[in-house]
């Protein structure tokens, strides 16, 4: 049964409200103010709070406040009961959290079928999140053994054959064994890295908060942290020829250097990763008044506009057809990045050419002499 709490202070109004919802089969908890509202609503956690806005000791916003404000009751929905229909009180009441508003004097069918209305989208988002987390699950079950157990084989089965036939082997051979013992060590650092970057920002997601950038941590030479990073993953794979970079003018940009550089080691690695040796990899970097944009565009495997729109932690697609590396972190923490500091990202991906479009606030000119 649900649970909807009523906070009003005139006492004929709440009771009939009270008598109304019992009656539609819900159960109902009253409140005389704000403050005890607040109280009950920490002790019963309702699916729904109806609240007047006008009360002595603590008004509806003020009730609105700090519900919102404490993180186990932040979340439920919050419907006012008022009798004004000030557009500016209304304006603020919905600034504040307000999920809805219903003016006095209501009629039953309208305070009923506002309730179930939050109710349907309460359960429909519920639904959707649960889904989410089934996907994550099945997805993390799929990618992140791969990913783990076959880079520890290869330092558990290369570090046992050295501890026992290191006197056997050749310097050359124990080079080549060291060599790659090494990749698949830096090969797990940057998945645990990715795992621990990736949660922080969900945190931070979740928390609605935005990454403020200090001055001196702004990113002030974009240009070369592109070149370097190109010029260090196509030497990496002998590459070199494939990428042509445009770059413009230096401008500081409203993100931090390692985020940047995390943002394009990504796109620049997904570019390598999914196109064909010997096919053109372009990167083209410009800038407006307000936003620096880089664009990578490369040829190989495509992605379907349900792909794209799946894109996700721990998901890869068409992993049964192509042998890959990856656990699908890379481009979510470039989407959590770009959208903590206000930026956009998108992909375009059609008869073999894939396009990725970043878009990152510059800061603001009113800071830029500060910084130069």
């Amino acid at each position: 049964m649900k649970k909807i709490l009523v906070i009003e202070d005139e006492q004929f109004v709440r009771e009939n409200i009270v008598e109304i919802l019992e009656a539609s089969g819900y159960a109902a908890v009253s409140a005389p103010n704000g403050a005890v509202g607040v109280a009950l609503a920490k002790e019963h956690l309702p699916d729904i709070i109806l609240c007047d806005v006008m009360m002595p000791e603590l008004d509806g916003h003020g009730a609105l406040r700090a519900i919102r404000s404490n993180a186990s009751t932040a979340n439920i929905p919050f419907i006012f009961l008022t009798a004004r229909a000030d557009t500016s009180d209304l304006r603020h009441g919905m600034n504040l959290g307000a999920d809805d508003y219903i003016t006095k004097p209501f009629r039953v069918a309208e305070l009923l079928k506002a309730i179930e209305m939050r109710l349907t989208k309460i359960d429909t988002v519920r639904e959707s999140a649960e889904e989410k987390l089934r996907l994550l699950r099945a997805n993390i079950s799929l990618s992140l053994p791969h990913e783990f157990l076959t880079p520890l084989s290869g330092i558990l089965g290369f570090s046992e054959l050295l501890l026992s036939s290191y006197d056997m082997l050749s310097r050359e051979e124990i080079l080549e064994m060291l060599e790659q013992l090494n990749t698949s060590a830096r090969r797990i650092h940057h998945l645990v890295q990715n795992f621990l970057l990736y949660a922080k920002l969900v945190s931070l997601a979740s928390e609605r908060s935005k990454i403020h950038i200090e001055n001196y941590d702004a990113v002030l030479s974009p240009e070369s942290i592109i070149q370097e990073i190109v010029f260090s993953k196509t030497h990496e794979i002998s590459r070199v020829d494939d990428v042509t970079m445009t770059l413009c003018e230096d401008v500081p940009l409203a993100m931090s250097s390692l985020y940047f550089t995390k943002v394009i080691q990504e796109i620049i690695d997904n570019a390598l990763k999914y196109s064909r040796v010997g096919t053109p990899i372009t990167v083209i970097a410009s800038h407006n008044d307000r936003i620096y944009t880089v664009e990578v565009k490369n040829f190989g495997r495509t992605m379907t506009s349900e792909q794209i729109a799946a894109i996700g932690a721990y998901t890869q697609f068409e992993r049964q057809v192509y042998e890959q590396q990856g656990s699908g972190l890379g481009l979510s923490i470039v989407l959590k990045l770009l959208e903590l500091h206000d930026g956009h990202f998108l992909i375009q991906s059609e008869e073999g050419e894939t396009r990725v479009r970043l878009e990152i606030p510059l800061v603001a000119h009113s800071l830029r002499e500060s910084l130069s």
